[in-house]
């Protein structure tokens, strides 16, 4: 009969990852994040959690399950969130939402702040911050005093990791000259180390906080624009409804929401929204009791 593996032995041996550790995990993680892990992320799970066991010195799945389930701080779950999440992103990724974005801020948003207006704009699942910062360069590039006034982007996601790296505002100088906008590279500076940071004026603009989606909002808004993009591809559908249904009681009457290019709102959230383009919505006015 093999022996079980000691302490340190997982370097050498893949953890076995039963069915029951399995289900427990991504029950945790659909009851805490709204996520659903498929059978055939299974392989994904071993590949990413077994770096974790490694890292803790953990012998099995089970162990580390445990772990999991009883810690009182939420700082392994925090770790596992990071794990099991893919973070793909770059600066205006879908281009088309930002020419959107750009003809609110010129049309309707700028006039608004100038009127000493309050501009609230939500980035959901900002992940390293990409869109915030594409975000906040296609309002300067149209209102340059913009942080003058009471405009303001909020950049939230679940993973404590890519917010702080985010905050930070540090990218390699080729993700930089490859966005697919000019104006990008008058918003960064080259630092020492050789990576582009963002500007002041951009930083000003923004702010970064961690936020769960399932979890109750502590801002009010209400927002002239949310993006939440490639987030709710994640979810289940009736999970997806609901954050829908709550992103349109977050939106002024008439405010944008921009959703992925492989997302579709679902049924009762489309009595919220009209069509403003390719997966770009205007929150309608006849419809006001959204959850």
């Amino acid at each position: 009969m093999m022996a079980s593996p000691r302490h340190g032995e997982l370097a050498t041996a893949t953890p076995v990852l039963s069915d029951t550790d399995f289900e427990a995990l991504a029950g945790i993680l659909h009851s805490r994040t709204g996520i659903k892990l498929s059978a055939s992320k299974r392989p994904l799970v071993i590949s990413r959690l077994s770096k974790r066991l490694r890292a803790l010195d953990l012998c099995d799945f089970s162990q580390y399950r445990r772990l999991v389930e009883t810690e009182t701080d939420g700082a392994e779950f925090s770790h596992m969130i990071s794990s099991l999440t893919t973070n793909v992103t770059k600066f205006f990724r879908e281009n088309q939402h930002f020419e959107s974005f750009s003809s609110l801020v010129t049309d309707e948003l700028r006039p608004s702040a100038q009127r000493g207006e309050k501009i609230r704009i939500w980035s959901a699942g900002c992940s390293t911050g990409e869109e915030p910062y594409s975000l906040a360069t296609t309002v300067l590039s149209t209102f340059p005093d913009a942080a003058n006034y009471d405009f303001k982007i909020l950049a939230t996601d679940i993973d404590s990791n890519v917010v702080a790296k985010a905050q930070a505002g540090r990218y390699p100088e080729q993700a930089v000259k490859q966005a697919s906008s000019e104006k990008l590279k008058d918003y960064f500076e080259l630092a020492a180390d050789g990576e582009m940071v963002a500007s002041s004026g951009l930083q000003r603009l923004i702010t970064f906080r961690i936020l769960n989606l399932l979890d109750p909002w502590p801002m009010k808004g209400p927002f002239d624009a949310i993006m939440c993009r490639n987030v709710v591809i994640y979810f289940d559908e009736a999970t997806q409804e609901r954050l829908f249904c709550r992103f349109a009681g977050m939106l002024k009457p008439g405010g944008r929401f921009y959703i992925g290019h492989s997302e579709r709102l679902t049924q009762e959230a489309q009595h919220y929204f009209e069509a403003d383009g390719v997966t770009s919505f205007c929150r309608n006015t006849t419809r006001i009791d959204a959850r």
